[in-house]
């Protein structure tokens, strides 16, 4: 399972996400790329209508300076970067996202308006995770994890939390299922055959030094089929994995109030594969399910008439 080698063409049709990795380098370094990185972020409805010239005197910079940027990320050049960034706006500010999913809502919103807003942004998040999903991609995601004998889920908090409930729903269906500990998934990846899967949530998904990446080299060296929940763009994680379910990926690394959208698409993703895979063998889980409660949950009353079970 190689390294998958990209065409620049299509690599830059697949960049949909150049944004992140200004804001990251602007963040995490202390040099130009700091400068020009915020220039361009802050003024990013304008960047086409400006010369390099005239970024290069407002960033206090200079036109080599500006190339090497561009390189920095991966182009050969300033026309082409601009070219991806502007292309990369198009995308993101097509209208179809009417609440902004970094700051939902500003400093004077009242009550109503904050819980109107996450409201909308949660059914916003939903339907773009919906338009990004494909058939073959969760079918062969719910095959895969329905005939592995281990599946193991990969993640930094607070995904691992969303790993969790993902590990219980899986489990309520006699799914062997865990969720690795971040100091000891590299021995449990050690462990790990082609008979079972590996479930890796990280937004970037970048640094293979870093977790839940860093077992991504022996789970391949094990021949283990790796299912990644990652952001849209080109990462690490894309690059190495079995399949990709994508994660709604319009918010910043930094710059917002919370991971509102990114927590609402990932619980989504899991809900719906989880929901495929039970549908692979429906009527057996179901009848599972329900014989499951009625054993563990005898004691559970209830007086509302609609909840009551017969």
């Amino acid at each position: 399972m190689g390294r998958v080698k990209l065409t620049a063409a299509i690599r830059r049709e697949n960049q949909m996400y150049l944004f992140q990795k200004i804001e990251e380098a602007a963040f995490k370094q202390n040099d130009a790329r700091r400068t020009i990185g915020d220039f361009l972020l802050g003024n990013r409805e304008k960047v086409s209508e400006y010369t390099m010239e005239e970024i290069a005197k407002l960033t206090h910079s200079s036109k080599p300076t500006l190339v090497r940027f561009a390189k920095y990320f991966g182009f050969s050049g300033w026309k082409e970067f601009v070219y991806a960034f502007v292309h990369e706006l198009a995308h993101f500010d097509d209208g179809s996202a009417t609440i902004d999913v970094n700051i939902p809502f500003g400093e004077a919103a009242d009550t109503l308006e904050i819980i109107e807003n996450l409201a909308n942004l949660r059914m916003q998040t939903i339907k773009e995770t919906a338009a990004l999903m494909t058939v073959k991609d969760l079918n062969q995601a719910a095959r895969l994890i329905n005939g592995a004998q281990n599946v193991v889920i990969y993640g930094r908090s607070p995904n691992s939390y969303f790993g969790q409930l993902f590990k219980r729903n899986l489990n309520t269906i006699h799914k062997k299922a865990f969720v690795a500990d971040t100091d000891e998934a590299g021995l449990i990846s050690q462990t790990l055959t082609p008979q079972d899967c590996a479930i890796l949530i990280s937004y970037s998904g970048n640094n293979s030094e870093t977790y839940p990446m860093k077992n991504v080299k022996t789970l391949l060296k094990n021949g283990v089929p790796i299912i990644s929940l990652t952001s849209g763009g080109d990462n690490y994680l894309r690059d190495y994995s079995t399949i990709v379910l994508t994660i709604a990926s319009r918010e910043k690394l930094y710059s917002k109030i919370g991971n509102f959208s990114t927590e609402e698409s990932i619980q989504f993703l899991l809900t719906v594969l989880f929901a495929q895979i039970f549908s692979l063998d429906y009527q057996e889980n179901i009848q599972m399910k329900i014989s499951n409660a009625r054993y563990l949950e005898t004691s559970r009353r209830t007086t509302f008439k609609e909840m009551a079970e017969e």
